[in-house]
């Protein structure tokens, strides 16, 4: 069954955390938080950027990346790095009938080196000028769902207006 799951290796900035937990809440993502983390995790800390969808996302979180590895095993992992030589664009999402994991770095040093080197072919960038360093995590989160979201036709998703109607605009 598709199923999207987000990824976050130790990430340092609550207000980044509280975004991602609203993106996921809206189109039915898993987070995954591997500590230690930069700030308290709070309910009080994600109310603003979450804009509320706290609760409206389903999270684990996981004490460090080797106890993730031991409970959860990604078959399908992709991992954002700036060293990557490719865009997500690139993989092929529409073949897969299974979940997908997408991975994402602390905001100061992204994923571990080594987890990056053994998954080379996997690791895929966001095209950008070339003296750039990087995109803030959150929208990079919010561009990947919507890759892969896209190429499964986005799933179960609402594609019209609900609450004022899809004709709201006519």
């Amino acid at each position: 069954m598709k199923k999207l799951n987000i990824v976050l290796f130790e990430p340092e900035i609550a207000a980044n955390v509280g975004a991602i937990m609203r993106t996921c809440a809206l189109v039915n993502a898993k987070l995954h938080l591997i500590e230690p983390f930069g700030f308290i995790f709070d309910k009080r800390n994600f109310a603003r950027t979450s804009a509320n969808n706290f609760e409206g996302c389903e999270y684990i979180k996981y004490d460090d990346l080797s106890s993730f590895f031991e409970i959860v095993n990604p078959k399908n992992m992709y991992l954002l790095t700036r060293y990557g030589k490719k865009p997500l664009s690139d993989f092929n999402f529409k073949s897969i009938d299974d979940e997908v994991y997408l991975f994402f770095g602390k905001e100061s040093t992204g994923l571990p080196i080594d987890l990056l080197k053994s998954n080379k072919s996997l690791c895929f960038r966001f095209p950008m000028v070339d003296n750039g360093r990087s995109l803030n995590i959150a929208n990079c989160v919010g561009i990947a769902l919507y890759e892969v979201l896209r190429q499964w036709d986005y799933l179960d998703l609402s594609k019209v207006e609900v609450e004022k109607g899809e004709n709201y605009l006519d």
